[in-house]
């Protein structure tokens, strides 16, 4: 703790150094008075103790900015670890506490960078093998070139090709590039197209979809493709989850201004672990993603982008007696 800490302006601990400054050169110009040492010898003794007190006084207001420097130019060449002192109240304070907090989003940031690279990397490569294997053995004459081997090359240009859209798509959204068309959309049938894209696929899982909209003149101020993507990839997620007789159920209602729609499952569920974390890019939970299902991993964070950008929110709630369910929330 620095001597004017408890002090809560800057202003103030200023006018306390230059008043306590001028009591120690009064106070030592008296006392050499009294004690008859001569005006010289007393006016620098007043000056020496006057300025050792602005010293001490000084060092602990300004420490706080010798830190920030010191954290920063750390921070320049990559180590966001560096926290500041923050124990003041006054502004150099709030400055400090605003600098720890930076720094704390720098180091996040950093770290989803190089999750990023890395995630990117990681799925890149496994395309990019099983093509290179593919070839080699073609050009070495152990595979015949026949049908399957280009079929399945094909699969995996798909696969980069989608993950690259996914990837541009992700950087648009975050962007704030993409426009969005709002338009008055009916949620019943916004959520009847949905289920209508995916029964088939869902029928060949033994899954069923239900739709239910509390209100049937229910309507959303929304760009309805966008808002269609996002459902239609919850949608896709509880399908692939759901157990053989299960039920897939998207769900309307309007509350508070507001229109809550959730898409629920009878799978295993996501782990509250996890809740948070399955909208980051590449995130995959044992059961929330799993990397043999063939998906990118970006499915969600784009969704809670899209959502986000409707001033809307995402988030995981777990079902009973088992399951999960995704709510999205969205101005009315």
């Amino acid at each position: 703790m620095r001597p004017l800490d408890f002090l809560g302006s800057i202003k103030l601990k200023l006018g306390v150094v230059i008043v306590a400054a001028v009591a120690i050169t009064v106070g030592v110009v008296a006392i050499g008075d009294r004690l008859g040492l001569s005006p010289l010898l007393a006016g620098i003794a007043a000056v020496a103790l006057a300025l050792a007190l602005v010293q001490v006084l000084a060092h602990g207001m300004t420490y706080p900015l010798r830190e920030m420097v010191t954290a920063a130019r750390a921070m320049a060449r990559g180590d966001y670890g560096r926290r500041v002192t923050a124990t003041s109240r006054d502004e150099v304070g709030e400055l400090a506490r605003a600098f720890n907090s930076m720094a704390a989003e720098l180091a996040e940031v950093d770290r989803m960078r190089r999750d990023l690279v890395a995630n990117v990397s990681h799925e890149l490569r496994t395309p990019i093998g099983a093509l290179r294997a593919t070839l080699e053995n073609m050009v070495d004459g152990v595979e015949p070139v026949e049908r399957p081997a280009p079929e399945s090359m094909l699969r995996q240009v798909e696969r980069l090709g989608a993950l690259v859209a996914q990837l541009l798509e992700l950087s648009k959204l975050e962007s704030g590039a993409v426009p969005l068309e709002r338009l008055r959309i009916p949620v019943d049938g916004l959520l009847d197209d949905v289920a209508d894209d995916w029964r088939a696929p869902a029928a060949a899982r033994d899954v069923r979809i239900a739709v239910d909209v509390a209100q049937r003149a229910l309507v959303v101020h929304a760009d309805r493709a966008r808002i269609h993507q996002v459902l239609a990839n919850l949608v896709a997620n509880a399908v692939h989850h759901s157990p053989p007789g299960g039920i897939v159920s998207l769900r309307g209602a309007g509350d508070d201004g507001r229109v809550r729609i959730e898409v629920a499952d009878e799978g295993p569920g996501i782990p509250s672990t996890d809740a948070e974390r399955v909208f980051e890019r590449f995130y995959r939970a044992d059961q929330a993603r799993s990397a043999t299902a063939g998906g990118s991993g970006l499915g969600l964070a784009i969704a809670r982008w899209i959502v986000e950008l409707h001033e809307g929110e995402i988030r995981v709630e777990q079902a009973q007696p088992h399951g999960c369910r995704m709510v999205v929330e969205l101005p009315r």
